[in-house]
């Protein structure tokens, strides 16, 4: 991955999902050259999970950044607790739980969890530009 990024989106506190997704639309708006549609709907799909598992499983609060780079989109979501996220067989019965960190390694890149410099932890994605 190239390191130089296109455009950086500064962190930012994620008070809601869907203001993540707006913010993420916006960014992925301001983008020269643009994402394709699908890029960019995978990219907002992917904010939504990580935001909504951070405020439901992190401590309820975090941030999140956004940085385009040649070759993909990194999302990184920061969250107070450094439990990491765990990969669950997917509720079948009723289909509403465990998807998320599957679909998430499905459609990345790659993915990482790294432990914050005074506690929390980083979610990061790399996802296709």
């Amino acid at each position: 991955m190239d390191t130089m990024s296109a455009y950086t989106e500064t962190t930012h506190p994620a008070v809601s999902v869907a203001g993540a997704r707006q913010s993420a639309r916006d960014f992925l708006g301001a983008l020269v050259p643009p994402t394709t549609a699908e890029a960019a709907d995978t990219v907002v799909l992917i904010v939504s999970e990580l935001v909504t598992n951070a405020l439901l499983h992190g401590g309820g609060t975090c941030a999140v950044e956004l940085t385009a780079h040649v070759d993909g989109i990194e999302v990184a979501v920061h969250d107070p607790s450094p439990r990491p996220p765990r990969m669950r067989t997917p509720d079948l019965t009723d289909g509403t739980r465990d998807f998320g960190w599957p679909m998430v390694n499905h459609l990345a890149h790659t993915t990482a969890v790294t432990p914050g410099p005074i506690g929390g932890k980083t979610v990061s994605a790399l996802l296709p530009r």
